[in-house]
């Protein structure tokens, strides 16, 4: 199993929980979009930024550990120095997998999460994926 290989991308895209980490009303910033894409593709999202504003029609939450049912995806929309943390939560969270928007580059935490068992993309969109990779 590769980091962000054809084959991982492909099994984190049929996932159907993904928390976006760094969604908020922002319309601006990419998240906000992708996740937008996401939820148009048949995944429920759910919103994770300190204020837990509930974005495209969403609950929100503060913080990974404040969700009160199982994710498969944590899709971190956080600066790289950031990154790690947000993985750190995803493993502790039992998530199946982590995915590092693109530019969003963290090797240890990527190396963490794989050996804590999780698929791993990193510096990538699953909104770009989604034609080659994407479910049907």
């Amino acid at each position: 199993m590769g980091i962000g290989d054809a084959a991982t991308i492909e099994r984190v895209l049929r996932h159907e929980v993904w928390a976006v980490v760094g969604l908020s009303t922002n319309t601006a910033r990419p998240a906000f979009g992708v996740a937008r894409f996401l939820q148009q593709h048949g995944k429920r999202i759910v919103p994770v930024n300190p204020r837990a504003e509930s974005v495209h029609g969403a609950a929100g939450f503060a913080a990974l550990a404040d969700i009160p049912f199982e994710i498969d995806v944590v899709d971190i929309f956080r600066r790289s120095e950031f990154a790690g943390a947000h993985v750190d939560e995803a493993i502790a969270i039992g998530a199946k997998a982590v995915w590092l928007q693109l530019g969003v580059i963290d090797e240890a935490a990527a190396a963490r999460a794989a050996a804590a068992g999780l698929d791993v993309v990193m510096d990538h969109c699953p909104a770009i994926e989604w034609a080659a990779h994407g479910p049907g």
